[in-house]
């Protein structure tokens, strides 16, 4: 089944702020062929993200950043989370521009080069937000202290973490967002391939 297996009968913006909630009112294909009753759903608008995990081969170290999150708040969990650098795509904005805005704005990197991951939803059943996600070669060897953009209010630690301590760290549960485990879990998976490729 494909887009034109759904039909939108109504769409309103129900809340509009720092992001947007839109409320539809849709039918969709079943499998049998037919059609099924109306369904109503909210839908979170936040617009599409870019992430990275910062790599340096010759350290042969990832660079992780830590943050407040209002998320992990509500959830009742800490809210500092250890994450890779990630940030909204702006219109006009390609996702490889906005890790590498994102890696000197929230990390003091530079990103010499670029190797896709994947490409992502990362909770359809509320939000049409998607994440394209990249691994980044950065040099690492003064990678660390305190960053991000004062008028955004951002307190951004950053860390150096040798790979051979990444699946320790996975395993620890220290790891609670979803792009940062996709991305470390690649790296654990192609490592020495990146390592081949960025030699």
């Amino acid at each position: 089944m494909d887009r034109e297996d759904v039909e939108i009968k109504h769409r309103e913006v129900v809340y509009e702020g720092y992001f947007r909630m839109d409320r539809y009112r849709l039918r969709h294909r079943l499998y049998d062929g037919s059609w099924s009753g109306e369904v109503t759903r909210e839908l979170f608008e936040r617009g599409h993200a870019a992430a990275l995990l910062p790599y340096d081969p010759v350290l042969d170290a990832v660079v992780l950043i830590e943050q407040f999150r209002i998320g992990a708040y509500a959830a009742g969990w800490k809210p500092w989370l250890i994450e890779i650098v990630a940030g909204i795509i702006e219109p006009g904005e390609k996702a490889e521009d906005v890790v590498r805005r994102e890696a000197t704005e929230e990390a003091g990197l530079t990103v010499s080069e670029l190797l896709p991951i994947a490409e992502y939803l990362p909770s359809p059943g509320g939000t049409s937000e998607t994440t394209a996600l990249f691994c980044g070669r950065v040099d690492a060897a003064r990678a660390g202290g305190i960053h991000g953009l004062a008028d955004e209010n951002e307190d951004i630690e950053v860390s150096v973490h040798e790979s051979r301590d990444i699946m320790a760290l996975i395993s620890s549960g220290r790891i609670r967002n979803a792009v940062s485990l996709i991305a470390l879990q690649w790296f654990v998976l192609n490592r020495q391939t990146l390592r081949q490729r960025w030699r």
